[in-house]
């Protein structure tokens, strides 16, 4: 066995170690590493599983011109020479990158390079537009920069968390497990959230606001600090500018009785958070995507900073703002500047820096002004502004708002250029050129997570195939369209140490971002680089900002006016991301444990609102909104408030006929950060019945959902199941059977049918519908795709005589059943989360189970009472 390599984790933003030892061609086994300061050794479900997602399954592994194989030189020529003859004819403005927070620092830099300063607009924007631009806004508006103030340190010397707008247990589960760790010592923790999630089942208080009318209960609580004196006034005469009126207009409809009515909270539970927070001096307030992804995202973010501002809680140990980032590498992109509104190195388009970029770079030309945002620039791309558009790393024809628009956008593009991983995705159906990617465990580089800490990405295997790392593509057109010395990188480290220069380039401590010493030592140092957090374990702890004053900033922000329910679009629907998921499931869609937890897309709602409009539980529903409509299946929710919607945003056409969330939300924006708004789509949602149901449980991948009403898939150890209803006939779905013995049967009285086709002495493919009987549990039958025979009982569904039924999966990290769990509770008398863990093994791992642990036991406690 080969010595393990460390790594940084491919999924979130909390930047986890990896010791990966190869076991194999492509095989690898994952462990968490215990010198990684972000995660100690811990990693989440899908840390631990990606051992099962670098096969090369469904890999684009040769450049492509539309739907012929191409050479290296070719494809690139063509990119350089389309973009050129675009530029040449229409101004530079008429071509655009749309890059992702997937990308390696290394990969950003360049690609930022090359449009900012070398074709001449900004016109690059990042699929991180759409998880973190309002954070980026709001610390630029109060600290002068882009700066994220905590780190996870903070997290174990904090005396009160509020997390607002995050399900943090399943989104960051080792941030949670750091916060559940400190509770367990005595901190607090208030969840700020319209649903009840598994987060704000731990908590000390669930505030369930009504969504978007977080300014408010933010502004109501700087309010009850300056009334109680919990206000810093030394610190704020010291260190912040307080802008003329702010406190006569915080005083207006922010009283705790205001706060009740605008956020529909009770006003004890109110005054139970203010209490909380003024008995707390040391409080981490953490934020996400409820609070990011809104119209009125930065003036959120701003309302969060005036607290910590205002009451000196920033700046010191366990005291911070902290915003929580969705992707591995997003905080890396915003240092090079692969926002459309950023230059590089934390700098903005005032004339000064532009010359000081363009000095540096030896740039024949320099963006002039901020280029186009996400919405903004796929705007101009259907309207025939954009010409050539160049697509990396990301999905935007399932991830954008009112992604049908988009689709139309991309279909009328005279040119399309996709660099991805994966051969066939929906965005890369528009392409004219496709070019193969290196995926997680090829490529080489640097990412940065929230804290800022930058990690070491490092190779497991060779690249297969004709894949290319992105910076290395992008050098190459670069090349071509005549930057040669420019763009002369041999590897990533001359990428790394250019990008270190710039961050100190006549700085002269004016930006706080800067990497003084860090690009020195030469390749090996740069082979050898283990995490550090540049800025400092608490960059503003001397009260000195990145303004030209020095000094920070309170932001007057007002709450808008919150929308009324329509007579068409009675609903709001709310967007989100499931616990062992990751963004479009390119990469956690391979791994099949990964889909044991939500094996399809759910429509969350009150189960009194379900019953008000004819929804059953298990069934199935359309949700409407003005820009399109999606199929779901209905899960009845007490957490979810009446009026509102939850759904999932990661199936796409390769993997569902429903769950197309993209297809709903507005393409509205803050107009500040140009983030848009996927929290609160007015939405309506009505009953879909059908006359059949079933499974489809095969060996070999399908070239896209079954022709039916509701098809959805999840991997299987040895094949992909498929979930099926739907209201005609069968024949299509009997018609991608594979050939081979066919075994039957059928029960016309229930409209049951059972077919097994058999190859070789082993189970090919299976297929279950029922009209009005029950279908057998799937597990059985999985197991039976990768058995050396046919089972007797194969039909059954079930294997000869009684078998122990485990339950629905609750632990994914050591696959433990909720039947499991409940019976180790009753027969074991046992009494807490972690003596379960003791007993089972479950969340013991990850810990983003320890939630629906807790419920399990207070059910189970209860009904032994």
């Amino acid at each position: 066995m080969s010595e393990a390599i460390r790594t940084t984790c491919a999924y979130c933003g909390v930047g986890c170690g990896i010791r990966a030892t190869v076991t194999g061609e492509r095989s690898v086994e994952i462990a968490g590493d215990p010198d990684h300061p972000a995660n100690r050794g811990r990693l989440c479900s899908k840390g631990t599983h990606l051992g099962e997602t670098v096969g090369l399954e469904g890999r684009l592994l040769h450049p492509m011109i539309g739907s012929k194989r191409s050479s290296w030189d070719k494809a690139l020529d063509l990119v350089a020479k389309r973009f050129k003859e675009t530029i040449a004819r229409h101004g530079p403005g008429s071509v655009a990158f749309y890059v992702s927070g997937q990308l390696l620092t290394e990969d950003y830099y360049v690609a930022n390079k090359l449009m900012k300063g070398f074709i001449g607009t900004a016109n690059i924007d990042t699929n991180s537009r759409l998880c973190m631009s309002s954070a980026v806004a709001g610390h630029t508006r109060a600290f002068g920069e882009d700066i994220v103030p905590a780190t996870y340190d903070d997290l174990d010397a904090a005396d009160l968390f509020v997390l607002v707008g995050s399900n943090t247990a399943w989104c960051h589960p080792i941030v949670y497990q750091r916060i559940r760790a400190r509770c367990e010592a005595g901190a607090k923790l208030v969840v700020i959230d319209p649903r009840r999630t598994e987060t704000s089942e731990e908590a000390d208080l669930h505030l369930a606001i009504r969504p978007g009318s977080d300014v408010t209960l933010m502004n109501g609580l700087l309010r009850h600090c300056r009334e109680t004196g919990i206000v810093d006034e030394e610190y704020l005469a010291a260190h912040v500018a307080v802008p003329e009126h702010f406190w006569s207009q915080l005083g207006e409809g922010n009283d705790l009785w205001s706060v009740t009515r605008t956020c529909d909270v009770p006003a004890a539970d109110l005054r139970h958070f203010y209490d909380l927070f003024a008995a707390s001096p040391r409080t981490v307030t953490l934020f996400s995507q409820g609070i990011n992804q809104s119209t009125s995202g930065t003036d959120q973010v701003n309302a969060i900073l005036n607290v910590h501002l205002a009451t000196g809680r920033i700046g010191k140990p366990g005291a911070a703002p902290f915003s929580i980032t969705g992707q591995p590498n997003a905080m890396g992109g915003r240092e090079v500047g692969g926002l459309a509104s950023t230059l590089a190195a934390h700098m903005d388009f005032a004339p000064e820096n532009r010359d000081r970029v363009q000095r540096f770079w030896a740039a024949p030309a320099i963006a002039e002004k901020p280029g186009l945002k996400a919405v903004d620039l796929f705007r101009a791309v259907g309207e025939g502004r954009i010409k050539a558009l160049w697509v990396m790393a990301t999905n935007p024809a399932v991830s954008m708002p009112d992604a049908n628009r988009v689709r139309e956008a991309l279909a009328a593009c005279p040119f399309v250029v996709v660099s991805d991983v994966i051969e066939n995705t929906d965005t890369g159906a528009f392409a004219h050129v496709r070019l193969p990617a290196a995926a997680w465990g090829e490529k080489d580089g640097t990412v940065t997570n929230s804290d800022r800490t930058i990690s070491r990405q490092r190779a497991l295997f060779p690249l297969p195939g004709e894949t290319m790392p992105d910076w290395w593509i992008i050098k190459e057109v670069a090349r071509r369209m005549g930057w040669k010395n420019a763009f002369a990188y041999d590897r990533p480290a001359d990428i790394w140490r250019e990008h270190c220069r710039l961050s100190t380039y006549d700085n002269g401590g004016v930006r706080l971002f800067a990497l003084p010493g860090a690009g020195q030592g030469g390749n090996r140092a740069y082979d050898d680089m283990t995490p550090f957090r540049w800025g400092g374990d608490h960059v503003f702890a001397d009260g000195r900002f990145s303004t030209e004053d020095r000094r920070a900033r309170l932001v007057s922000v007002a709450q808008r006016p919150l929308p009324s329910p329509l007579t068409k679009w009675p609903l709001t629907l709310n967007t989100g991301r499931y616990r062992d998921q990751w963004h479009s499931m390119t990469r956690t869609g391979l791994a099949p444990r990964l889909a044991r937890h939500r094996a399809e897309p759910l429509v969350e709602i009150h189960p009194a609102e379900g019953d008000r409009l004819g929804l059953i539980h298990g069934g199935f529903a359309r949700v409407d909104t003005p820009q399109g409509d999606s199929l779901y299946r209905v899960q009845f929710s007490p957490g979810q408030r009446p009026g509102e919607l939850f759904v999932p945003i990661h199936w796409t056409d390769r993997t569902s006929s429903g769950g197309r969330t993209g297809l709903l939300p507005r393409p509205l924006v803050d107009p500040v950060s140009g983030q848009p708004g996927f929290k609160s789509t007015p939405a309506a949602i009505v009953a879909v019945t059908t006359r059949w149901r079933g499974f489809l449980l095969i060996g070999q991948e399908l070239a896209g959902p079954p022709e039916c009403l509701w098809a959805t898939r999840v991997a299987v150890p040895s094949g992909t199941l498929w979930e099926l209803a739907g209201d005609g006939d069968l024949r299509s779905i009997e018609a991608l059977l594979p050939r081979g013995e066919r075994i039957e049967a059928e029960d016309a009285a229930r409209g049951t049918r059972r077919i097994a086709i058999a190859w070789g002495g082993r189970l090919a493919a299976a297929l279950f519908v029922t009209e009005s009987g029950e279908l057998p549990s799937r597990d059985w039958l999985i197991a039976q795709l990768g058995a050396p025979g046919i089972a007797p009982t194969l039909l059954a569904g079930r294997a000869p005589g009684v078998q122990a039924d485990c339950g629905p999966v609750i632990c994914v990290c050591f696959d433990i059943g909720l039947k499991t769990i409940a019976a180790a509770i009753r027969d074991q008398q046992l009494a807490d989360v972690a003596a379960i863990g003791g007993a089972t093994g479950a969340g013991t791992n990850c810990g983003s189970c320890r939630p629906a642990l807790a419920r399990i036991l207070a059910e189970e406690t209860s009904d032994a009472a």
